[in-house]
């Protein structure tokens, strides 16, 4: 039976997690489609450009993201701290960017009187908007049907776009998030596209090396974009407000596993051993087995085993997938 989203997805247990969506009936989410001939590229600007916008009205950070030729992966993190602090007034603004039309919030962001029973309603209102506003299925509902509609409409088209509903890992704990990161990142690398990381066209880690070497292009004004979640390198975690690694450590990290990922370079690795790797333990192997199918390891939790079999025990499920990895990531 299928696990409710719900219950995939907890913010009190981990605000991070991976989540992909694919296409249906052969369709282009970008790429270049050999039977007509027609190119789809220009569709990757679309999920990027809508998921910087949706984080910046969610209370949802984006740590990484993949967008591939009919599929794509995002690394989020729930701001549960961000979601919490929103005034009434923070709440309906944002929410009103997404879905307008409601009369009462437009009073109130004008600053005109409510009745009690509209008091009443628009908070009940502003209740529902700010929990939604840290949910990822709402995130997600927002970027799939406004590509899906797009998409379509260039088709000249009607129906299904998107191989039902997303799909979501919890990522528990700090091996798990850097290992999702770095799937994600390399899979321009891993699928044999580019054999570059700045190559790897619309990917989170092109866009940080662009933003490295100042190479960011320009927005207009009105475009309102948020930037990835920083690399903080906290190493208490009441600390973190960021991702808890150094940018130049992950750098290191990705450049070393990107030699060794290639299925034309199979084991040809640098001699020098990436920090992080020494500072977590990770053999050599096992992280480039991580890199390679970290998606198809594990269900839809990974983490530390035992953190694993609590948040499944959690959702009421008794099973996880996974054990032979987790433990390879996480040694004792």
């Amino acid at each position: 039976m299928t696990t409710a989203r719900r219950q995939l997805i907890d913010a009190e247990s981990t605000p991070f997690y991976h989540v992909i969506n694919r296409c249906v009936r052969r369709a282009f989410l970008c790429g270049e489609d050999t039977v007509s001939g027609r190119s789809f590229e220009h569709r990757r600007g679309w999920i990027v450009d809508k998921i910087r916008q949706l984080s910046s009205i969610f209370c949802i950070d984006v740590c990484a993201y993949a967008v591939m030729s009919n599929h794509y992966h995002l690394v989020l993190k729930i701001d549960l701290t961000a979601q919490k602090a929103l005034s009434p007034f923070e709440v309906i603004e944002r929410w009103t960017r997404l879905f307008s039309g409601n009369l009462v919030a437009a009073k109130f962001l004008k600053g005109d009187s409510l009745s009690d029973g509209e008091a009443i309603m628009l908070n009940s209102l502003i209740a529902e908007w700010q929990e939604r506003l840290g949910s990822i299925s709402w995130f997600m509902r927002c970027l799939n049907e406004e590509i899906a509609r797009k998409a379509n409409r260039e088709d000249g088209c009607k129906g299904v776009f998107w191989e039902g509903r997303f799909k979501s890992q919890a990522l528990l704990d700090e091996q798990a998030l850097l290992a999702c990161m770095m799937y994600v990142d390399l899979n321009p690398i891993r699928a044999g596209i580019t054999d570059s990381l700045q190559g790897s066209d619309y990917t989170s880690i092109q866009e940080r090396l662009d933003e490295l070497h100042g190479n960011v292009p320009s927005l207009p004004i009105q475009v309102s974009l948020k930037t990835l979640l920083p690399f903080d390198g906290a190493a208490v975690a009441s600390e973190q407000h960021g991702i808890p690694f150094h940018l130049a450590d992950y750098l290191e990290l990705i450049d070393w596993t990107g030699r060794a990922v290639r299925e034309d370079k199979r084991g040809v690795i640098d001699s020098a051993r990436p920090k992080l790797l020494t500072e977590l333990g990770i053999r050599d192997d096992a992280w480039i087995t991580s890199a390679r199918e970290f998606r198809r390891q594990y269900g839809g939790i990974s983490g530390r085993w035992d953190s694993m079999c609590a948040m499944k025990a959690k959702s009421g499920g008794k099973w996880c997938r996974g054990k032979y990895q987790s433990e390879a990531l996480h040694p004792r």
